[in-house]
């Protein structure tokens, strides 16, 4: 049996949204498995409040989650990651520092929910789709036999989910 806690960072260029989502539903989904943290190449420094929402509805502690740059994660003392995720094109096409350890990499793009305009229910319901589209890549990933797999079938499971389509569809909560 695998005991091993893996560590996993999802970037994004602003981490605001999309990536804050991806860490908490990653440590939410991954039951203790994984240890996920979140950073941006060009953070906006706060947290979306519709993201904010989105896991209060799944009962995530959200007091401590912040908007910080991925220059933390490349410092003495940072958490060596296992996984490294990019959740948005920018960020993805990005030069990304190198990570200590050589984690493995793979792009899972998802729509800028902060970037909706209109009403509040539009964005949030911008916000719910995207949402459960990562929640539905994470729990593929946090499912993943990763005790059972070579480093190249990881490698190529990773990029798979992320190149499997998302539903468009919001799930009820």
């Amino acid at each position: 049996m695998d005991h091993k806690v893996y560590n996993v960072l999802v970037l994004c260029t602003g981490n605001s949204a999309r990536s804050i989502m991806g860490e908490a539903l990653i440590n939410t989904l991954g039951r203790g498995r994984f240890r996920a943290y979140s950073a941006g190449s060009h953070p906006v420094g706060a947290v979306n409040p519709f993201a904010i929402e989105q896991l209060d509805a799944i009962g995530y502690p959200t007091q401590t989650l912040r908007s910080k740059s991925w220059d933390e994660f490349t410092r003495p003392g940072a958490p060596q990651m296992d996984f490294v995720f990019t959740v948005c094109d920018k960020a993805a096409g990005e030069t990304c520092p190198i990570w200590p350890g050589h984690p493995m990499t793979a792009h899972w793009g998802f729509e800028d929910p902060a970037a909706v305009q209109g009403s509040d229910d539009d964005r949030r319901r911008a916000f719910q789709k995207v949402f459960h589209q990562i929640r539905s890549r994470v729990q593929t990933f946090v499912s993943l036999p990763l005790d059972k797999l070579d480093a190249a079938a990881i490698q190529r499971e990773i990029v798979k989910i992320g190149q499997t389509p998302v539903d468009d569809a919001v799930s009820p909560a």
